[in-house]
């Protein structure tokens, strides 16, 4: 017999000592890692419904959002950012230091041509060209110390959205989506009304690297009428559903034999989805998008009875809509502000379009207690220049803006922020675009720095590696 020991010789094998156990094991340590790892991936593919609605970090206050983008840059020292000292030191040079990159070259301080005045309890300070919002100030959270990182349209666009204002990155509607699933199977998660075609273009509602079910549905362009402003394709055109479901699940047998042939492949996956969804979208999206059920009143309090206010009054009705349905994540879309001269008249039109609906919009949540678990958030790409360009125009500044949101989890009558006397810095409780996204994720209950995707071998986050949630606007 072998005087080594081992077992099968009938010898006992000699006890190891723990540093020989760890020394003879250690490599072993990895593969048990890593099988545990493949078998987390394989039953998460195995079995988890990219469409399902998952569990959020921590209890969320939120559960769907309603965002009203302003594109062009909105100038916040015309909106609701008065600053008595602009209209006293008109047609004087700036005191403070002008930043060293600018669209073009700037004047003097130019007053505001709006008159201010204060609303509600909370006594908010708005111009006179936001008269219906002004009125709803007591339901209303002004963070006016928004400051972005750009100061072109495309990439200060894209950095709202999507957290990077240089790199092709997932929308922030993609990744909620993501984070939570869909509130409702039978609709898109994500959809964008009437979205500019321009400066970022598709890349502002894209899902980017991320699956491509949370991707954006756009519903019209800018130029597309109101009326006609609808998911494409979703009508039947009389074919009945019977036939459409068997030509659907022919077509699905063709495509997983080929998935199996293949392999995972995501964008494989992401399209046999897409049909099934654009199913059962044929038989919900139709009643959500034919409003004849609204009553005259409620039509009248989105505006829908003035040529000036119908389409965006629209919008935001078909906003409830689809938000009241289960859809996570809606835009709605109003250019165009950029007011390099011609600000008196440009900003006075395009105010009346948005001013009534948008307080219509909030009047109507309210009642029909969808504040409570809605967040809507009005913001632009960047603010303008309280110096001119002439006599009545403002450049783009991206180093102050004004942004509002209301609904859920967020503190009602308050102001949060301040920019210099002139208003052409934020100074004051600062809040960069990533701090709003983080703010944003936290009130759905998902921690900005856990929700991550990993994507040519790195993990990305909707905040890259910056953002801080502002506790302070929170309830």
């Amino acid at each position: 017999m072998n005087k080594g020991g081992s077992v099968c010789c009938g010898y006992d094998a000699p006890p190891l000592t723990r540093r020989e156990m760890l020394q003879k094991s250690s490599a072993g340590f990895g593969a048990l890692a890593l099988a545990g790892l493949l078998g987390e991936e394989a039953r998460a593919a195995a079995t988890d419904n990219p469409l399902a609605s998952r569990q959020p970090h921590f209890p969320a206050k939120a559960k769907r959002i309603i965002f009203l983008f302003m594109h062009g840059g909105v100038s916040q020292v015309d909106s609701f950012d008065y600053r008595p000292a602009l209209q006293r030191d008109t047609g004087k040079p700036y005191p403070g230091k002008k930043p060293r990159i600018v669209s073009s070259a700037t004047g003097n301080l130019v007053a505001s041509p709006y008159s201010f005045k204060q609303y509600g309890q909370c006594g908010q300070w708005a111009s006179d060209i936001f008269p219906h919002i002004a009125s709803m100030s007591d339901d209303l959270c002004f963070i006016k110390s928004m400051y972005g990182s750009n100061s072109r349209h495309g990439s200060a666009l894209l950095e709202l959205h999507t957290g990077s204002d240089t790199f092709i990155r997932p929308s922030m509607g993609s990744w909620l989506n993501y984070g939570l699933g869909f509130e409702n199977q039978n609709l898109p998660g994500y959809i964008t009304f009437k979205p500019t075609g321009t400066h970022g273009g598709m890349n502002a509602w894209s899902s980017a690297f991320l699956p491509a079910h949370y991707h954006g549905v756009q519903i019209g362009t800018k130029a597309t009428p109101i009326d006609r402003a609808k998911i494409p394709f979703i009508d039947r055109n009389g074919k009945p559903l019977s036939s459409q479901r068997r030509e659907l699940d022919l077509l699905a047998q063709i495509n997983r034999e080929h998935l199996s042939e293949r392999g995972h492949d995501n964008k494989l996956e992401a399209r046999i989805n897409s049909f099934e969804l654009a199913f059962r979208m044929q038989a919900a999206a139709p009643e959500i998008q034919n409003i004849d059920n609204e009553t005259e009143a409620t039509k009248k309090l989105y505006g829908l009875d003035d040529p000036k206010t119908r389409d965006f009054g629209r919008q935001c009705l078909m906003a409830r809509r689809y938000s009241e349905a289960g859809v996570r994540f809606v835009q709605c879309s109003q250019g165009y502000w950029d007011a390099h001269g011609g600000l008196k008249n440009n900003h006075r039109d395009v105010a009346g379009n948005v001013d009534k609906p948008i307080a219509g919009l909030i009047a109507d949540m309210k009642a029909r207690g969808l504040l409570e678990d809605t967040l809507i958030l009005w913001g632009t790409e960047f603010g303008r220049t309280p110096v001119g360009q002439g006599s009545d125009g403002r450049d783009h500044n991206p180093h102050a803006m004004t942004f509002f949101l209301a609904g859920a989890g967020v503190k009602p009558g308050i102001a949060y922020g301040s920019t210099d006397d002139h208003g052409y810095y934020a100074t004051e409780n600062r809040v960069h675009f990533h701090d709003l996204q983080a703010t944003i994720l936290h009130l759905f209950g998902l921690d900005h720095k856990r929700l991550t995707y990993r994507y040519a071998g790195r993990d990305f986050r909707l905040t890259d590696v910056h953002g801080d949630v502002v506790h302070d606007i929170l309830t």
